[in-house]
């Protein structure tokens, strides 16, 4: 779905990332590489190819927009390095667009580990009008994107049925993206007469009425 902020164009993908047109940039939050690797490691079911999963979504997307740049917002790690950053760093090194990472709450590896590797690790970015950040921010005449709360929507049927949703939470100068990582979970938020919730439904972005 494209939307248009700041005469600036922005497809919103159902994978949870988004893409600037015209900087050709994609934006990633909230991957949480490693976690399926920790919680397994301290007996929590989780299958093993969620793994993989994570990484196969990455590279699709990449294959569908050629972006010339990376920006994950934080939380790309849940915990220390285990197996999953062998995985990460054999990935990266099959793609050749610039690669930032704004810094999250889980990410705790050493920057050292990055620089290796040259992925950027920086606090915050700016860049003409718009800046990026792990948790939502505000700021004075410009536009946020940003990550950390894993947004989700409760749609309700007739009857007393429901489903919840994945989505990206627009305010009038902020975009929350949706946690892009397989098993992280949905925080379900309740929007107000200015802000318009784009649902993630399979392999669709819908746009959903702000009263439902």
């Amino acid at each position: 779905m494209k939307i248009q902020i700041k005469d600036e164009t922005f497809i919103l993908h159902p994978s949870g990332a988004v893409f600037w047109e015209s900087k050709k940039i994609i934006i990633i939050s909230d991957v949480h590489l490693g976690k399926v690797t920790h919680f397994r490691k301290y007996g929590i079911a989780i299958p093993q190819n969620a793994i993989s999963e994570n990484f196969r979504k990455i590279t699709d997307v990449l294959d569908y927009f050629e972006p010339e740049k990376i920006i994950f917002l934080g939380d790309l790690f849940h915990s220390s390095k285990n197996a999953e950053w062998d995985l990460f760093e054999k990935w990266l090194s099959n793609h050749n667009q610039e690669t930032y990472l704004i810094t999250g709450n889980h990410d705790i590896i050493d920057e050292k580990h990055y620089k290796s590797i040259s992925v950027i690790v920086i606090e915050m970015l700016e860049i003409e009008g718009f800046f990026f950040t792990h948790h939502p921010t505000e700021k004075d005449n410009l536009f946020n994107f940003s990550g950390h709360i894993h947004p989700g929507i409760i749609l309700r049927g007739l009857g007393l049925q429901s489903l919840k949703l994945r989505c990206f939470f627009q305010k009038p100068n902020q975009m929350i993206l949706p946690a892009f990582g397989e098993f992280t979970g949905k925080f379900i938020l309740k929007p107000k007469s200015d802000h318009h919730i784009f649902a993630i439904a399979g392999n669709e972005v819908i746009m959903i009425n702000k009263n439902n």
